[in-house]
């Protein structure tokens, strides 16, 4: 491997001290789980990118192109400007962006100066935004000068939760004449920051990257100092700052790194496709992207057809993508008329990946689709299935290196079940987060000894390869028995008018609880509760059939595109509460 993380990748072989773990025996060729990480500050990840694909292009954005040399000096001069506005070891700031170059400018400054990242979803509701101000003590905020972002945090900055925002302007992110036609037409796009009640504590980011004081130097403790907080609701739903320090993020970059070892270095192109503000796009395609030398396409918020004239025009050889996205692809009506050939190698993540999409997408862009598994509190990944290899229906595959996966009994956490049985997948590794931001409760809580617990419910083949089978708190308890709706929606999946699935547990009088599937057909395609339940009947039991099935137009999905119960549970408890 080149630039800097050269982490010991070799023959999958295993050192007298390593503990016998069943995946080690089928690690793929080349890959070394017990192969050195030497922990490092993150942005040494763009500094050796810098040094060595240094007229690169980093990042396209809209038709322009940014090298490694370009970014990196950018970067300096933002962490420069940064430290002249009061960051410091340790300041919280708030990114509230979509996929812009100044989302990975600012992300990387803010280190260099020494601060803390906080990502934020820019569709967040004021509500959302002033807890998660509050709760993570973030003191600047930086968006763009963009109407659709500006306003709400200038609401916060009225209301008093917010102490100052950095805007940097959104048209010189655009090449020459597209940025011309956005400043002519676009005015009602544009927030009007002159005019603005709280224009006294707004930061101009387009004065402050033009600053000329050297930097700073920041002693970094790598596996000490926390990098980004990145919030999530973790097994309880309550939002919560998962302190993820640089090693955290390193390390995780180093493992994808490895675990890609397809990838070439300096030739890759990925596509920023996902929300960077996410935790799988964050690493998957910006820090993974770095690490490799490779050109960044982002696209500002992910729209299929858009998609697909960027695969056809940019030649992306690599996409992180959650399953949803597959799916949509497959289901335009116009593909054919695209070329996905560049493609070479997708990862899936956020939610389980139907076998049935994955061979159909392997086959329209003649690319490999491995699924991935992780979480927030991992930086994010834990397993991953092998670029090449075996296929198990279903599988997450192995842990990646130095992770270690034991699943553990579903009433006594501190057991570790049988080989071959159900238990609460629980994951140490260096990839795994510090703790919750000033929650001492709850990160004592998530953790059994050093294992984070996930939530997840999986079983383990004699492969060591990893199986989820559901989410502990999607359980189903019908009559008594555990029906698992992953389970229910693979085998719907497999209708050939079915698009996409989603079951929950609704209350019912005699079962206690019963399984309710949502579902959206195939464009032009039909079918009937009926024709569904008969489908079903030899594929799961009795006790699984869903009791309702409601055809929907479409069906929720989270900012990132994964397919989302809570808004269908809440529809549930609320059509019930009025009957």
């Amino acid at each position: 491997m080149s630039n800097g993380l050269s982490a010991g990748a070799g023959p999958s072989t295993q050192s007298p001290q390593t503990p016998s773990y069943p995946w080690i025996d089928h690690y793929p060729e080349g890959v070394a789980w017990d192969m050195p990480i030497n922990p490092q500050p993150l942005p040494t990840v763009l500094q050796e990118a810098a040094r060595t694909f240094a007229n690169h292009s980093a990042i396209s954005f809209m038709g322009k192109v940014t090298t490694y040399t370009q970014l990196d000096s950018l970067v300096n001069r933002v962490a420069a400007g940064l430290q002249q506005i009061g960051v410091t070891k340790g300041t919280k700031v708030g990114l509230f962006l979509p996929n812009t170059p100044t989302f990975i400018v600012y992300y990387y400054a803010i280190l260099r100066a020494g601060g803390t990242v906080v990502n934020f979803n820019p569709l967040y509701t004021l509500e959302e935004l002033s807890f998660q101000v509050r709760d993570s003590q973030t003191e600047i905020m930086v968006t763009h000068d963009l109407a659709a972002l500006f306003p709400k945090l200038e609401a916060l900055v009225q209301r008093g939760v917010l102490a100052r925002i950095l805007v940097v302007p959104f048209a010189p992110e655009l090449p020459s004449p597209t940025r011309q036609l956005f400043l002519l037409f676009k005015k009602k796009d544009r927030a009007n920051i002159a005019s603005s009640p709280v224009r006294d504590k707004v930061i101009d980011g387009a004065a402050l990257a033009k600053t000329t004081t050297p930097l700073k130097p920041v002693a970094i403790d790598p596996l000490e100092d926390v990098a980004v907080l990145q919030y999530t609701g973790g097994t309880t739903g309550t939002p919560k700052g998962a302190m993820l320090t640089h090693a955290n993020l390193y390390a995780n970059t180093v493992q994808i790194v490895t675990w890609a070892s397809d990838l070439v270095s300096g030739k890759e192109r990925v596509l920023g496709a996902l929300p960077l503000f996410h935790v799988f796009a964050m690493t998957g395609v910006m820090n993974l992207g770095i690490a490799k030398g490779a050109t960044i396409i982002l696209m500002a918020r992910f729209q299929l057809q858009d998609a697909l004239k960027l695969i056809d025009k940019e030649k992306p050889t690599m996409m992180p993508a959650v399953p949803t996205i597959f799916t949509a692809m497959l289901n335009a009506p116009n593909i054919k008329t695209f070329n996905l050939s560049s493609l070479r190698f997708c990862i899936s993540g956020g939610a389980p990946l139907p076998l049935e999409v994955k061979l159909k997408f392997e086959k329209l862009a003649g690319c490999k689709v491995v699924e991935g598994y992780g979480l927030s509190e991992a930086s994010p990944v834990v397993t991953c299935n092998p670029i090449e290899g075996r296929v198990i229906a279903g599988s997450i595959g192995p842990p990646i290196p130095q992770t270690v996966v034991s699943l553990r009994d579903l009433q006594d956490p501190t057991i570790e079940v049988a080989p071959g049985e159900r238990g609460e997948l629980c994951a140490k590794g260096p990839q795994i987060m510090k703790g919750y931001w000033n929650r001492p409760e709850d990160t004592a809580n998530q953790f059994v000894g050093d294992f984070l617990r996930t939530g997840d419910v999986a079983v383990m083949d004699e492969f060591g390869f990893f199986q989820i089978v559901d989410r502990i708190k999607d359980l189903i308890i019908c009559s008594g028995y555990n029906v698992y709706p992953r389970r229910i929606e693979e085998a719907i999946y497999e209708h050939e008018a079915v698009e996409e699935v989603t079951v929950i547990g609704i209350k019912d009088d005699y079962r206690g609880e019963a399984p309710k599937a949502f579902i959206k057909l195939k464009a032009g395609a039909t079918a009937t509760k009926a024709e569904i339940l008969r489908h079903l009947e030899t594929k799961i039991s009795k006790i699984e059939l869903p009791a309702e099935i409601d055809f929907r137009d479409s069906l929720p999905k989270t900012m990132i595109g994964k397919l989302s119960k809570k808004e269908l549970a809440a529809e549930e408890v609320k059509r019930r509460a009025s009957t």
